[in-house]
């Protein structure tokens, strides 16, 4: 810090390039880009983390600064942006649950409907597919007591 300082009486205007070259070179790295795909495909933050040399603290601090939120955040939203794009594309349900990692359509429905606030079917636009029935009514005793 003192060295900037000194920098700066000598020549403001290149200390604030340096300062400014500092604080940019952490913006667009390789390293954030790694971990980005590492967690979009399914590994644990702490493996992650011993890949890129860090501790899951310090991955943690990373991505705060990063992407604005933790590394199992990020994980979480990657892995539904994934589902969606695969529901999108008209990939049953089931299978993109499977797919994407979820353990069942369950699960997927719970995580979709945390992260979005909606079901997926009215996230991607597509009706509920009606329960299927060979009877015009509904099923049940057409009789009363």
């Amino acid at each position: 810090m003192r060295r900037i300082f000194q920098e700066a009486e000598r020549d403001p205007l290149r200390a604030l390039a340096a300062v400014a070259r500092r604080r940019l070179d952490g913006v667009g790295r390789p390293v954030e880009t790694a971990i980005a795909a590492r967690l979009a495909a399914g590994a644990p933050v702490s493996e992650v983390a011993a890949a890129v040399g860090w501790s899951a603290r310090k991955l943690h601090r990373k991505s705060l600064s990063a992407y604005g939120y933790g590394p199992k955040m990020l994980a979480r939203v990657l892995r539904f942006e994934r589902a969606v794009g695969l529901a999108r594309a008209g990939v049953p349900l089931a299978a993109v649950a499977t797919e994407t990692g979820y353990s069942d359509q369950a699960h997927l429905s719970r995580e979709v409907r945390a992260l979005a606030q909606t079901s997926l079917t009215g996230l991607i636009g597509q009706p509920a597919e009606a329960a299927k029935s060979s009877m015009p009514w509904p099923s049940g005793s057409l009789t009363t007591a």
